[in-house]
């Protein structure tokens, strides 16, 4: 497989075109519809075990409580359970930068540096080169299995999917006939989200999901995680969720925020250099990275009432490692980073990366620049497929900067094969997935994992 700029980098695009049209016959596209869990498919409680053995070992059932709410975070936390299922297919071979973990609830809304109001990606832990059909898969299935979950038939759920297909596969065609400059600065406004809103009703969440983005900066963020402790501004105390950090990691910490300082471009730095360091805590994130060393730093610049807050978080191995050729690059943070320079529309300008104690590895974002993500528990079936359209259109746009957008488009051509293939590949694993979560609260109830649902 070659990576993902290369063939983007040489040969016409006919020649770049034939070769997508090539890659059928290695994998046609009828033939992503075709998937049966092999006989010798590894245990998935056992894979997420695996994961646990370097996570913070008090923090291990929160994760397995939020994994167990519903089949949808199941699925949110299990990316690398995915990632071998994928691994078992043939794949194409047209490599894009993967975001890793397309899940439809990794797309959200966020600010661009010009305070434009973008729906985007906005999770990089697993992002990795690989064949592009990996995220559209992933996609497609966490959509499939927010349908069944919100009620709705079988057959609205493979509609759904088809659709959130349907919108990469549209919008990679369109992308193949833009010049360079044109793709690198193409993006999906939220305003993109209003006939949805329209449509969906306030009672469905997508109407407030817009207010609450809009109005999330780093103000509201300073009354909500800060308090007046002795006349001097700390980090509230929230166990288990937020705890401040102690001595040793306070001073791990100021010292690690010279390294990653260093990482920036000169002008960043110019303007991290007016904020001073405040406080800092322990934070618990998302679902899948629940137990991975995460803090949050609070910095000041003009005053008390300009806070800035930055996030830190491990990182580690991409769960797509294991199963793909090596990657340009050795630290993980390093990888996180380029990964979302890459995919996003409009990057964090904070993005940095650098190690800590015992070699671990970190990246550093801002915390809050207006992020939120639409509910889509409760979405009537023709809100959750435009919503999934829109996401298929955002992945496609991803892809396009990294891959051979004009070999993919060939490659998935003009009738929708692939779309109704991929759809019902969604569908069967939609059904493995309520399985494969079923088998995570067995294993809860035998007390061979602890949950504490909940937090």
């Amino acid at each position: 497989m070659s990576t993902p700029t290369d063939r983007a980098r040489r040969g016409t695009p006919e020649d770049r075109a034939r070769h997508g049209r090539a890659a059928r016959k290695d994998v046609p596209r009828s033939a992503h519809a075709l998937w049966l869990p092999p006989a010798d498919r590894p245990d998935p409680v056992a894979t997420l075990e695996r994961q646990d053995r370097d996570r913070l070992p008090e923090l291990r059932p929160v994760r397995y409580g939020r994994m167990t709410a519903s089949p949808l975070s199941f699925l949110r936390g299990a990316a690398a359970v995915m990632a071998a299922d994928l691994a078992a297919q043939p794949h194409t071979g047209l490599a894009v930068q993967l975001c890793g973990d397309a899940h439809l609830l990794n797309f959200g809304l966020h600010s661009s540096p010009e305070r434009a109001l973008l729906l985007d990606l906005r999770d990089f832990d697993e992002t990795f080169p690989g064949p592009f059909e990996w995220d559209v898969k992933r996609l497609a299935a966490s959509v499939a299995v927010a349908a069944l979950e919100n009620g709705h038939a079988r057959a609205r759920a493979r509609e759904a999917a088809r659709a959130a297909v349907t919108g990469y596969r549209t919008a990679m065609r369109r992308l193949a006939g833009l010049g360079e400059l044109a793709v690198w600065y193409d993006r999906v406004d939220a305003g993109s989200l209003l006939p949805l809103v329209r449509s969906a009703g306030r009672r469905h969440g997508m109407n407030s999901s817009l207010t609450r983005a809009r109005r999330r900066t780093s103000l509201p963020a300073l009354g909500r995680l800060t308090e007046v402790v002795d006349g001097r501004l700390r980090i509230v105390h929230d166990p288990p969720l937020l705890e401040p950090a102690g001595p040793a990691d306070m001073a791990t910490l100021r010292k690690t925020f010279s390294d990653y300082r260093s990482t920036l471009t000169e002008e960043r730095r110019h303007l991290l250099d007016r904020y001073r360091f405040v406080d800092a805590a322990r934070k618990v994130v998302g679902v899948g990275g629940v137990g991975m060393r995460c803090f949050v730093v609070l910095l000041a610049g003009r005053d008390a009432d300009d806070p800035l807050f930055l996030q830190i978080k491990e990182a580690r191995t991409s769960v797509l490692e294991a199963h793909l050729p090596n990657g340009p690059y050795v630290h993980p943070g390093h990888r996180v980073v380029s990964g979302q320079r890459l995919l996003q529309a409009a990057p964090d300008l904070f993005l940095g990366w650098m190690s800590g104690p015992q070699g671990r590895a970190f990246y550093w974002r801002r915390l809050h620049d207006t992020k939120d993500c639409v509910e889509v528990a409760g979405l009537g079936p023709a809100a959750l497929l435009g919503y999934a359209r829109l996401c298929g259109t955002v992945l496609a746009r991803a892809h396009a900067r990294s891959g051979d957008r004009i070999a993919i488009a060939a490659y998935l051509g003009g009738s929708g094969g692939f779309d109704r293939a991929v759809a019902e590949f969604a569908l069967t694993y939609a059904d493995l997935t309520a399985a494969d979560h079923a088998g995570l609260g067995a294993a809860v109830a035998a007390g061979v994992v602890t949950a504490e649902p909940g937090v």
